[in-house]
């Protein structure tokens, strides 16, 4: 008991130390960022816009789909530009112009190298200044880059109409007809636009970096690395050796002997519970997991699928329908629906074993209600991301009913308000199995640790309700990240390592000792660099160099505990051969085989590929991020549901045995298909991007001209090839819940004789 109390006494002094300098760096967040000034104007006075008018700019670009169209400060959809990097370099160059015909009676492109390092001079300068003036909240401009900016404008008014001169270039960038068909509205996000790229051009104090520190990368205007980005890059690196080394020397000469393994049982445990009525219901769950993941995947091959044809679906015009803002808004809410909806099933099976084997009263009642809670806001969200994105739904009511704009976050306040209720009702219906147990003498850290894990899943996704409509980006994007990475990358984790050890424990595959032990230690490591590396996420989301002190040194740390995961595929392999009847949850076994893998590749080689500051420089908002994403998305988060999933479906149907030929199809085809889309697809992409953004710049890595060319076109069309082979991956698993669910014929009559004779 008293090692209990020294991990839970470190569990504890993590918890309130790294949330201390996630609250501290958060306020700094709130004081630090960019103003949004009260008026533009330029130097004669005329008045360009207001305040008012650039958080229109933000409500307007939230209802077209915000960031799954294109990115802005490099977070969002990759096919669209960078709209802050494209529209800076367009402004520059048209600035660049005016001033060679003033100067020089000729354009720029026609100037000799002395005349345009002249030129290019005085842009870094007054681009560079900052014109803005705290005490009379008003930013002054020159009637020069007055006129770029409306130059730039002119061009996204057209872009975001139906103008037929840009129709080809709207096919490239995937974007749909009319994208924004109010001419007041294209005006309002004209200003939006040249905001984010003032704020990302800029110095914040005379002489040192810009708002966004120098992001993007823009030679013109020598935007490039601070030397702040390099040390704590450097200081990256090395606390994550430091850490790695560390970590192994601990396991090496630190760590007690291993207790022995408990002796199986002959019979699984787990199977001495007679089924609740409320674990009986489960089974709806498990269907709504299989049918999101399979809109989902389908939603996605249709989304990658528009990268090479734009609108166009193999020659069919689906763009009118089924614009790839939406197809992609789709992709990624339903992949959040259906594994959290995985989740809440291994909890809800749990509960009643916690409970002694036994409903709490009305358990099943609210096992029904939530459930039907679910469906109400999956088919609300869904709609209300479709109306907004075909400009149906009134521009008042889009931020509650319709489309929010944030990546992760996309659906309407009053959905995310039935989400977060939902939450809430599964950690009552939880409580409800585990206080009373709690109550009971013995050793109950372990279902201490699982408790505080639930209560963390219920209540943290509540920190999306701390920005609004007109919140400035910046202090949304800290509270978005609290949901995105703290809440599913770190809470989730927790969770899933603590019901898995509980689930194996119960089983009586590990002692309870080494249970507990082991889940209060991945608690610690996890929560040392989870909390504090939030902010991995806000180098150039308008913060300061503190922030990225702090994000590049503890994101850092979050890998370290990943590189000891392959020894736990390995320990996971090997309960499978512990007993007999283990044979019937050998599949949901290999899934958490396949969750420990991917956590290691996934997040934590390709997560850290983009973690230092100066990687993520040049990186951010390209097909490298996207690497990392499906990678530990799908990979550790999607195989955990699913390894959930078939777990519970074994259980509430004690004759299930599953297909050895659906389940082999299903396990390597998903494994195999996400290998094929990442490495012969998305990451080359990303890597040819990459080197273009650190010698071009930014805008020029997401350019028409640079992702429509021929290599790039044949890397995109390659990856159809591991689309449709983690399709088949993805048909087969779900083929697999479906019998099971409703088991027929020989099937059943199998599974009988097979558990009969075990």
């Amino acid at each position: 008991m008293a090692n209990y109390r020294r991990l839970w006494t470190i569990l504890l002094v993590v918890l309130g130390l790294t949330f201390s300098v996630l609250g501290y760096f958060g306020r700094e967040v709130y004081r630090q960022a960019p103003p949004i000034p009260a008026r533009v104007v330029t130097e004669s006075g005329t008045l360009l816009t207001t305040k008012d008018g650039i958080l229109d700019g933000q409500t307007a670009w939230q209802s077209v789909g915000g960031m799954q169209l294109g990115s802005v400060w490099g977070h969002g959809a990759y096919q669209a530009p960078d709209w802050t990097a494209d529209w800076l370099h367009r402004e520059l160059m048209a600035w660049l112009d005016l001033a060679a015909i003033d100067d020089f009676g000729s354009h720029y492109g026609e100037l000799d190298d002395e005349q345009q390092a002249l030129l290019q001079h005085r842009l870094k300068k007054e681009y560079r200044t900052n014109g803005y003036n705290a005490a009379d909240d008003v930013l002054v401009i020159s009637e020069r880059r007055a006129q770029a900016m409306a130059d730039t404008a002119d061009y996204y008014s057209r872009l975001f109409g139906n103008d037929a001169d840009y129709q080809a270039t709207r096919q490239s960038y995937a974007m749909k007809e009319n994208t924004l068909p109010s001419a007041e509205r294209r005006a309002d996000l004209n200003n939006f636009f040249f905001w984010t790229a003032w704020a990302a051009g800029t110095e914040r104090t005379a002489g040192e970096a810009t708002y966004t520190n120098n992001w993007p990368h823009e030679p013109l205007i020598d935007n490039q690395p601070t030397a702040e980005n390099i040390v704590w890059s450097i200081v990256s690196v090395v606390l994550l050796i430091a850490g790695v080394g560390g970590l192994i020397w601990a396991w090496a000469f630190l760590r007690k002997e291993d207790e022995k393994e408990p002796a199986a049982p002959a019979k699984d445990p787990l199977t001495s519970f007679k089924l609740t009525p409320s674990q009986k219901a489960l089974g709806k769950y498990l269907f709504l997991v299989v049918a999101l993941f399979t809109f989902q995947v389908m939603m996605g091959g249709v989304t990658a699928h528009y990268t090479v044809e734009g609108q166009h679906f193999y020659g069919i015009e689906l763009s009118k329908w089924l614009p790839y803002t939406l197809t992609r808004t789709w992709h990624l809410q339903s992949a959040l629906f259906w594994i959290a909806t995985g989740f809440l099933a291994a909890g809800l099976f749990l509960a009643p074993m916690i409970n002694g084997g036994k409903d709490p009263r009305f358990q099943k009642l609210g096992v029904d209600v939530l459930f039907w809670a679910l469906v109400a806001v999956v088919v609300g969200s869904f709609a209300g991301n479709y109306l907004a994105i075909a400009q149906i739904m009134p521009a008042n009511l889009n931020f509650w009913l319709g489309h929010q704009g944030y990546e992760y976050v996309d659906l309407g306040r009053l959905w995310q308000i039935g989400k977060f209720t939902g939450i809430v009702l599964w950690l009552v219906l939880m409580l409800r199995g585990i206080v009373p147990a709690l109550r009971q003498p013995g050793d109950k850290h372990l279902l201490a640790l699982l408790t505080a894990s639930c209560a963390a899943i219920g209540l943290f996704y509540g920190a999306g309700f701390f920005y609004g409509e007109r919140t400035h980006i910046s202090v949304m994007e800290y509270w978005r990240w609290w949901i995105v990475h703290l809440w599913v990358e770190g809470f989730f984790e927790v969770f899933a390592a603590t019901a898995l050890a509980f689930i194996f424990c119960s089983m009586g595959l590990v002692s309870k000792r080494m249970a507990t032990t082991a889940s209060l230690a991945s608690a610690s490591l996890f929560m040392l660099g989870g909390i504090p590396g939030t902010f991995h996420h806000l180098y150039f989301s308008g913060t300061t160099t503190p922030v990225m002190a702090v994000g590049a040194t503890f994101s850092a740390l979050e890998v370290v505990p990943l590189v000891v995961l392959g020894y736990e595929a390995w320990e996971n392999w090997r309960l499978k051969h512990r007993a007999p009847w283990m044979e019937s949850v050998r599949w949901p076994l290999m899934f958490f085989v396949a969750v420990a893998f991917w956590n290691m590749l996934g997040a934590g080689v390709l997560g850290f590929m983009i973690n230092p500051p100066v990687a993520l420089y040049y990186i951010q908002g390209l097909n490298t991020t996207a690497t990392h994403a499906h990678a530990a998305l799908f990979g550790v988060y999607g195989f955990l549901a699913l390894g959930f999933t078939l777990l519970v479906l074994r259980y509430i149907r004690p004759n299930l045995v599953f297909n050895e030929s659906l389940m082999k199809t299903a396990f390597w085809w998903l494994n195999g298909g996400l290998v094929l889309m990442l490495f012969t697809s998305v990451l080359p992409v990303g890597v040819i991007q990459f080197v273009a953004s650190a010698s071009e710049g930014l805008w020029y890595a997401r350019s028409e001209s640079f992702m429509q060319q021929g290599l790039l076109q044949t890397l995109r069309w390659v990856r159809t090839f591991g689309d449709v082979v983690f399709i088949i991956g993805a048909l087969a698993v779900t083929w697999q819940v479906v019998i099971g669910l409703w088991p027929r014929g020989r099937q059943a009559e199998e599974g009988v004789a097979e558990l009969a004779s075990k």
